[in-house]
């Protein structure tokens, strides 16, 4: 009798203990992708970057070294955007700042949200790369057949690693849900993050 009662009383914590264990298993899972988020951007780990804006910083240029900054756009499945840069690739000095346009168009004939997400390369870029304005801060909305110019400002920090030659900026479109019941138009947005 004893025996089944050490017996029941094991039983009982082996399965408390796999309940907890369980628990603690799906909250590690929940939190990994969030957590993992906030490392890589504080690190600049995986080309994340920060998605507010940056004021400029008046240093000296640094003219003796030029960086290549070149730009790169995907569209993703479920967005009928076409995205465009105007220049593919230029030359920077460290402490100049530079501007690009790209160009938004909507091949479909209703209105749409997107938003492009940037990534960096290499990662330790990442924190040297100050966006004064850019459209990645804020989901876009076209209309359809709506064709968008948007300038990209941006400035390489002068304590750029002497190692890094060549940056690329990588945009990705992804498809936004939502129901526009007070549209903003681009100019408002913009004004609003610089």
């Amino acid at each position: 009798m004893a025996a089944d009662r050490s017996q029941e009383a094991g039983v009982k914590r082996t399965v408390i203990r796999s309940v907890a264990a369980l628990i603690g298993m799906f909250a590690f899972a929940f939190a990994l992708v969030p957590l993992y988020d906030v490392f890589c951007r504080i690190t600049g780990l995986n080309g994340k970057v920060d998605t507010t804006a940056k004021a400029i910083i008046h240093e000296e240029v640094d003219q003796s070294r030029y960086i290549t900054v070149q730009f790169i756009t995907r569209g993703s499945a479920g967005l009928p955007w076409q995205m465009s840069v105007e220049t593919r690739q230029m030359r920077v000095h460290p402490g100049q700042t530079a501007e690009v346009d790209f160009t938004f168009t909507n091949n479909s004939h209703q209105d749409t949200w997107g938003r492009a997400v940037p990534s960096v390369s290499p990662s330790s870029a990442t924190t040297h790369l100050r966006k004064v304005s850019c459209f990645c801060f804020q989901e876009q909305q076209l209309q359809g057949d709506e064709r968008l110019t948007i300038p990209l400002i941006f400035q390489l920090a002068r304590d750029l690693p002497e190692e890094i030659n060549t940056i690329t900026l990588v945009y990705t479109l992804y498809p936004v849900q939502r129901i526009a019941l007070n549209p903003v138009n681009y100019n408002n947005a913009v004004g609003d993050s610089i």
